[in-house]
């Protein structure tokens, strides 16, 4: 439909498992985050501003697995990653398995807003991804307070931890050779029911057509101390590139899922980059298919596992023609793979946001199998 007035869109991610019992707690961080962002955007706040907001909303709910109430790790601890890029400056901050921060993604806004305004003395170039005690090092000298970790435990998250630990040992006891390796490569898979893949993510377009992206989580459920998830990673997280002389379109994206498989395809930059054709869906439909379900990289995995958020932009011409209305053409789309995918989107003409939980088809199989829908709206800035 046709918005009038200064609109401007944000939209949100929550991917992977999402029972029935937990779906009203999942739409209701979803609109509360697409309400936060278009508050900072009412309020004149470019794109990375609005996203970053969105972000902290989602990070700050215990029922996703970014910031409070993060999957916890082999040793009972937690650990996240998350990354920021803004579609104006192309620049990127991340933080990869940061402890002691209620929102990672604070950190990584930081380090793209110092990385923006220049070298640092002696000509040194300025960090865009930190990792571990030195990113939580840097994020407190730069005035983000710490919080404790075990702060950043929930109920829900501890008892998880609990239960999987308990499967684990009885499955270490029983599980030898052959068994082992088949057991890890389901384990991706069979994590599903305790928050193992609900990375959250937002995609945001302000009414200058600058478009920003991000990505947070707490990784896997049990992995490894140490571990960086697709959150972090440059190109595999999230991507963010306003239109310009070799692109037609502006593009934001954000993904979530099985980080190592997300990685390994850098399916974020490989899906903005479809966006450049001048059909979207299927341009969604095939980079998703063929980048990510039945890519070369991940030949030996049996389910592939992610999800996107797919936001794409351009300036398009009013009618009847008007020197003082500008128009934006917006399509946003969603895919994945997994069993579900929780999605809110809103504008800021919107008196509050829309909510969806994705589900793959009856009777398909996650990881081998993909879901897609999606909308167009066309915003009118009144200048």
């Amino acid at each position: 439909g046709r918005l009038s007035g200064t609109e401007l869109r944000t939209t949100i991610l929550l991917s992977g498992y999402h029972s029935e019992s937990k779906a009203k707690e999942y739409k209701h961080v979803c609109k509360r985050a697409c309400q936060r962002a278009v508050d900072r955007l009412k309020a004149g706040a470019l794109a990375v501003e609005a996203v970053t907001a969105a972000l902290v909303e989602l990070e700050d709910s215990p029922f996703t697995n970014a910031g409070m109430g993060s999957n916890l790790n082999l040793s009972g601890g937690i650990e996240c990653d998350a990354s920021i890029m803004d579609g104006k400056s192309l620049h990127y901050g991340a933080v990869g398995a940061i402890s002691g921060i209620k929102n990672p993604v604070l950190v990584a806004n930081r380090l793209l807003s110092e990385a923006q305004r220049g070298k640092l003395s002696a000509g040194r170039i300025p960090p865009c991804f930190l990792v571990g005690r030195g990113a939580h090092d840097w994020a407190v000298s730069h005035g983000i307070p710490p919080c404790p970790s075990e702060k950043m435990a929930t109920k829900f998250s501890l008892s998880a931890y609990k239960r999987n630990k308990r499967k684990m040992e009885l499955a270490e006891k029983l599980d030898t050779g052959h068994n082992q390796t088949k057991k890890r490569r389901q384990s991706c898979e069979n994590e599903n029911g305790s928050g193992c893949l609900d990375t959250v993510g937002a995609v945001v377009v302000d009414l200058e057509g600058n478009v920003a992206a991000a990505v947070s989580s707490g990784g896997l459920a049990m992995k490894h101390p140490g571990r960086v998830g697709q959150a972090a990673h440059y190109g595999c997280g999230c991507w963010a590139e306003n239109t310009c002389n070799m692109n037609p379109y502006s593009t934001a994206v954000s993904t979530s899922g099985c980080g190592e498989h997300l990685i390994r395809t850098m399916l974020a930059r490989e899906c903005s980059t479809a966006m450049q054709s001048e059909d979207a869906h299927q341009a969604l439909l095939e980079a998703m298919q063929n980048k990510f379900i039945s890519s070369p990289f991940l030949a030996s995995e049996d389910r592939v596992l992610g999800g996107v958020i797919v936001l794409r932009c351009c300036r398009c011409v009013e009618a009847p023609p008007s020197q003082n209305i500008q128009g934006i053409l917006v399509e946003f789309l969603w895919s994945h793979t997994t069993e579900s995918m929780c999605v809110g989107y809103m504008s800021a003409q919107d008196s509050k946001a829309k909510t969806h939980i994705s589900r793959l088809p009856p009777g398909t199989v996650p990881g081998q199998c993909l879901a897609i829908e999606g909308g167009v709206c066309r915003l009118s800035v009144v200048e």
